[in-house]
């Protein structure tokens, strides 16, 4: 079948706003049409080379970020700390696996969210539903849920300067390898996961010094200067990724240049619907999630839809069963996918199955069922001796109390209303990030 960019628009398409000035929608999307890519297309390839190193076992994928990045949350100091959130988990899964770790953030364009309602109910007023600030607002008013084309052009542009920030982090000297005791962020050097972190760090300052005298130092060798952190999120609106999507001049094939990564939500990932459309012809490494509802002959064919040609690094199933499911419906699915002889980057979202509703009425997640989703991943995959890829994760370099749970900081029910800040669902802080980081480092080194 042929394909364009706009050739989605002949699908059937879920989870979208309501434009009511379509006009202005059309202006938008022409205005963003000629505006530069965030993202180049050898970049793209560069993360496809790495992700066929995981698939193969040879690196670990680390995918993590905002749940919904937001215009008021919006600041450098958030940006900054969890590019060094990300880097110490990379130093903690690097040191105990001897692996690469391929960085990949939920960040600078992950705006736009799946919703199981289409409207809110509070104290008997029901509004449309809140989508992501790219679409509309959180304020529970009926102005403030009215979808708004304009705020495309205000997320292309957060985009684009938090791009800037990753990258001049990532070049600029924050990841050099000396620096490494000064990534342990502030609120969490007292905490007994602070400590393991700075005993894990003196083990790799003396590694560094043993490098030097060898002559090998970050003045010689860019890998101990530099990083690389690749960008993602769920390409949900697809006029804005319409847009954004340009043929690269060098192979003429058509990339997504809003994010390296981009994947499909277990809610919009039917087989003859205007995601899979859009997906199947751009050249970018893409993610599916596949939630408790997939089953084994659907999953054959969507892979075939999205990869049909099996290259490697191409695809990433990212499984989010939740902890009652993951151990019944998994094993079935990647047995036949194994049976099939199918490449795929296999990686644990443990963060969306696990959803539940706090007795003081907050949305959280319990870390204990974030911890046992991720250990049946990797037993799973341990008996059916297949690749245990990585881990997608919803998380924040702040200080939040979003999330259950946990040795390194004991949030209780009642501790959630004191810093709860997530405009969409509860996110792992720094600490919960941190100790999930080890207890999957123990995991790699057995």
């Amino acid at each position: 079948m042929s394909w364009s960019p706009n050739s989605w628009r002949d699908f059937p398409i879920k989870q979208q706003p309501q434009y009511q000035d379509l006009a202005l929608l059309k202006r938008v999307e022409e205005e963003l049409s000629k505006y530069p890519p965030l993202i180049f297309a050898g970049e793209a390839r560069n993360l496809k080379q790495d992700l066929a190193k995981v698939g193969k076992g040879e690196a670990f994928l680390l995918q993590g970020g905002d749940c919904a990045e937001s215009f008021a949350a919006f600041q450098a100091s958030n940006i900054k700390n969890l590019f060094k959130l990300m880097l110490q988990m990379n130093m903690i899964l690097m040191y105990s696996s001897g692996k690469q770790v391929v960085k990949v953030g939920r960040v600078a364009g992950q705006f736009a969210k799946p919703r199981s309602s289409d409207f809110e109910e509070k104290d008997g007023v029901k509004l449309p539903s809140y989508r992501g600030d790219i679409i509309n607002d959180v304020a529970f008013t009926s102005d403030a849920r009215i979808p708004d084309p304009l705020k495309l052009i205000k997320a292309y542009n957060q985009s684009v300067a938090t791009m800037n920030l990753l990258r001049a982090f990532s070049r600029g000297g924050m990841a050099d390898l000396n620096e490494v005791h000064r990534w342990n962020l502030d609120f969490i050097k007292d905490f007994p996961l602070g400590k393991k972190y700075d005993e894990l760090s003196e083990k790799i300052d003396r590694a560094m010094k043993f490098m030097a005298a060898c002559g090998i130092d970050s003045q010689n060798a860019p890998q101990l200067h530099q990083t690389t952190v690749y960008t993602s999120h769920e390409a949900l609106l697809l006029n804005y990724e319409e847009a954004l999507t340009r043929k690269d001049s060098i192979s003429g094939d058509w990339y997504d240049c809003s994010a390296h990564m981009l994947w499909i939500g277990d809610r919009t990932r039917e087989l003859d619907g205007a995601h899979i459309e859009y997906f199947r012809g751009i050249k970018n490494p893409i993610g599916c999630k596949v939630g408790p509802s997939m089953k084994e002959d659907e999953l054959i064919r969507l892979i075939d839809a999205l990869n049909p040609e099996n290259e490697e690094g191409r695809l990433n199933l990212i499984v989010r069963m939740g902890a009652d499911k993951v151990e019944e419906n998994f094993p079935p699915l990647l047995k036949k996918v194994k049976e099939e002889g199918k490449n795929i980057v296999w990686s644990c979202d443990p963060m969306h199955g696990n959803i539940e509703k706090s007795s003081t009425g907050f949305k959280t997640r319990d870390f204990e069922n974030i911890l046992r989703e991720v250990k049946q991943f990797f037993r799973i995959h341990e008996n059916e001796g297949t690749v245990a890829g990585g881990i997608h994760l919803e998380m924040t370099g702040e200080d939040v109390t979003e999330c259950t749970g946990s040795q390194s900081c004991a949030i209780t029910v009642e501790d959630l209303a004191s810093r709860y800040h997530t405009q969409c669902d509860p996110r792992l802080n720094a600490n919960q990030a941190l100790e999930l980081a080890f207890m999957i480092s123990d995991t790699l080194k057995g």
